[in-house]
């Protein structure tokens, strides 16, 4: 299946509507930007088009798959990082213009049975990112304790039956061997979870779950958005798009924290410390993108923009 990417044109336009960046035509320094999930490189290309001839765009992913896409890139303004967002930290502090975030997973991920991220395919219950490193889901459940299983399911799918569905992988793991593909976990949570909300697939939230906990994308989230706070120059934007309440939790959390003076009630009379990022924006997709493209319904995207200080 070919990728539709999520408000496509409102994030570049973020990254770049920006009363600070210096102008189209201007002479100022060459300008880097940073696209921290290539994905099928649709942001990638559209900030190329609006990039000067001395700026630059770096991006980030941990996915093969991506990379061999970005090949096909041949501006010589482009380059790409065989890494997670995480390391956002390894470019120079103050470097950069702009980073966008697009937190969602792409449809040639989705729909590639190899990949195991869905339930809708028989494939082998993968769902790293990055298969060249780390281990699958199929292998951590072979070992992982029921107490970690419903612990994972509950605090990353935000699945009331998380303890149930728990007890059920490690009986069928003790009976009749370790769970292998797909369909062979969604039947499982199928057959556990004996009420969904209409329209939902009963192992959407287990799949959602295991998907975040094997590819630590929380905490990558977090460590790439404390890293946004040290790449970003002044007036340099952050852009992220989530697609479930989860991220766009931390997201929000994470601007609001820093959008703020904080105050030491201890000493009533020194300066606050001062914000690091302004909130900008909120923004959904509109009800013709979702019509088009209904992976859009959920996306978030918030856009902060860095302070002089």
């Amino acid at each position: 299946m070919i990728h539709t990417t999520v408000l496509l044109n409102e994030a570049v336009d973020a990254l770049f509507d920006n009363p600070d960046a210096p102008p189209d035509g201007s002479d100022e320094g060459a300008q880097v930007y940073v696209d921290a999930t290539f994905g099928r490189g649709g942001h990638s290309r559209l900030i190329l088009s609006r990039l000067r001839p001395a700026d630059r765009l770096i991006a980030f992913d941990k996915d093969t798959e991506a990379l061999a896409e970005a090949a096909s890139i041949r501006d010589p303004r482009f380059s790409i990082r065989h890494q997670g967002f995480s390391h956002l930290d390894e470019l120079p502090p103050g470097s950069v213009a702009g980073v966008l975030l697009d937190l969602g997973i792409s449809s040639p991920q989705i729909d590639n049975a190899a990949r195991g991220f869905s339930f809708r395919f028989e494939g082998p219950l993968d769902m790293r990112m990055d298969t060249t490193r780390g281990i699958s889901v199929a292998q951590w459940l072979t070992n992982a304790e029921t107490d970690k299983i419903a612990e994972v399911i509950r605090d990353y799918g935000e699945e009331r039956f998380a303890g149930p569905i728990a007890k059920a992988i490690v009986a069928r793991r003790q009976e009749r061997g370790p769970i292998s593909t797909t369909t062979e976990l969604a039947q499982l949570v199928a057959d556990t979870v004996k009420t969904r909300e209409p329209g939902q697939n009963p192992a959407t939230r287990t799949f959602q779950a295991f998907r975040i906990f094997i590819n630590a994308e929380l905490e990558e989230l977090q460590q790439a958005l404390a890293a946004s706070l040290q790449v970003l120059r002044p007036g340099g934007r952050l852009v992220v798009i989530s697609f479930h309440s989860l991220e766009d939790r931390i997201v929000k959390q994470f601007i609001a924290q820093h959008s703020r003076e904080v105050y030491d009630r201890r000493a009533p009379f020194a300066q606050p410390k001062v914000m690091l990022l302004k909130a900008v924006a909120r923004l959904k997709p509109s009800a013709a993108e979702v019509s088009a493209n209904p992976r859009a319904r959920s996306a978030i995207m918030r856009v902060a923009q860095r302070t002089a200080q």
